[in-house]
């Protein structure tokens, strides 16, 4: 993905840093690739504790922007 001129990227995780989420609190704890770092992470990427909704409105608050190149070949439907 390239970056916008003049704008920044979204980078990993800094919604659930800035919000303090408690199981990005455990994840800060640990050393990635280990098996309790995978086993922590799995509960991101199956039982977040957030909403889309949620994400989204932090994401406008705080100046993001989704956009998608008109070009795009990605389809959903």
């Amino acid at each position: 993905m390239t970056t916008i001129q003049g704008y920044i990227d979204y980078q990993r995780r800094e919604y659930c840093r800035d919000i303090k989420c408690p199981i990005q609190v455990l994840l800060d704890q640990e050393s990635a690739n280990t098996d309790r770092y995978e086993f922590i992470r799995e509960i991101c990427n199956n039982n977040c504790l957030h909403t889309t909704h949620e994400f989204h409105a932090w994401l406008t608050d705080h100046g993001f922007e989704v956009v998608k190149p008109k070009t795009s070949t990605l389809t959903h439907g």
